[in-house]
């Protein structure tokens, strides 16, 4: 097994309703690490270029005003097949058929407001965090 670090934004939604510090606690009962962390309005041109592979799909614009309407927590985190484990903590992307005891299952409300966005890819997880975050934010546990 590897360790490896993903990123994990928590979602307007989530932020609204006040659960950042019951999802991180997720994170970190499971394993993860969070090793970079901040809180930020994200505007429209940083959250068209962040989702810019979805632009030609149909919710995108939705997306982009979704991402936008409020804080949002942008996060590293580090530990053991980081991507495959934050995946599985958040569950489906559509709440509806996410399984029990997963972020999305307790806090989204639709597949739109799902709560928290997580890399979906190794290669995905480097470019994401390199978008969010410049070197020295970011504090590898395997550094300490």
């Amino acid at each position: 097994m590897a360790i490896q670090q993903t990123l994990s934004i928590i979602k307007p939604d989530a932020v609204k309703k006040n659960v950042i510090g019951e999802i991180l606690t997720r994170f970190e009962k499971n394993g993860l690490s969070v090793i970079g962390s901040k809180l930020l309005f994200l505007s429209k041109e940083q959250a068209e270029k962040f989702y810019e592979i979805h632009k030609e799909r149909p919710f995108y614009a939705e997306l982009v005003a979704f991402m936008t309407s409020g804080p949002v927590l942008v996060s590293v985190l580090e530990g053991e097949e980081a991507v495959a484990k934050n995946r599985e903590i958040m569950g489906a992307t559509n709440p509806a058929e996410a399984a029990e005891g997963t972020i999305r299952k307790d806090f989204a409300e639709s597949i739109d407001a799902n709560a928290v966005h997580g890399s979906d890819s190794h290669e995905n997880a480097i470019n994401e965090i390199l978008f969010f975050f410049k070197e020295d934010e970011i504090f590898s546990k395997l550094e300490v």
